[in-house]
C-alpha cells in the first residue's frame, strides 16, 4: 500500500483507495476502437475511389483522381454507416465507459472538496 498523503484531518490516507476507475485502460480501449473504425472507413473510401477511377479507365473516360476521391467520400459515408455497425457500436461503448469514468472521478473530487467521502453523492457529507 502506498502511504504518505495527509487527509483533511491530518492523518495519513491510502492513495490507492482514492482511485475510482475500476476499468483500467478505458481510454486505451477507446483509442483502439476509434483507430479501427477510422481505418475501416478510410479503407472503404480508398476502395470506392479506386473502383470509380478503375471503372472510368475501363470505360475509356479519364476521371481525375480528385474527383474519384470525392466520389469515394460521398459514396463511402452512407455505406460505412451500414457496413460497420459493430465497430461503431464498440466506439460508442468505449466513449460511454470513458464518460462514466470521468463523471465518477469528478463526483469524487467534488465530494473531497466539500470534505465528504469519495464515492458519496454530491451534496451529502458523511
Amino acid at each position: 500500500m502506498e502511504k504518505g498523503s495527509r487527509g483533511v484531518d491530518g492523518d495519513e490516507t491510502d492513495i490507492s483507495a482514492r482511485r475510482t476507475d475500476t476499468r483500467p485502460g478505458s481510454g486505451g480501449r477507446l483509442a483502439l476502437a476509434l483507430g479501427i473504425y477510422t481505418g475501416l472507413r478510410l479503407a472503404l473510401v480508398v476502395i470506392v475511389a479506386a473502383a470509380v477511377f478503375g471503372l472510368g479507365k475501363a470505360v475509356g473516360v479519364t476521371v481525375p483522381l480528385l474527383v474519384a476521391i470525392l466520389f469515394g467520400l460521398v459514396i463511402a459515408l452512407p455505406v460505412g454507416m451500414v457496413a460497420f455497425k459493430k465497430p461503431r457500436a464498440r466506439v460508442n461503448e468505449a466513449i460511454a465507459e470513458v464518460d462514466e469514468s470521468r463523471r465518477t472521478k469528478r463526483a469524487d473530487l467534488e465530494a473531497r472538496l466539500r470534505g465528504g467521502e469519495p464515492g458519496a453523492r454530491p451534496g451529502s457529507k458523511r
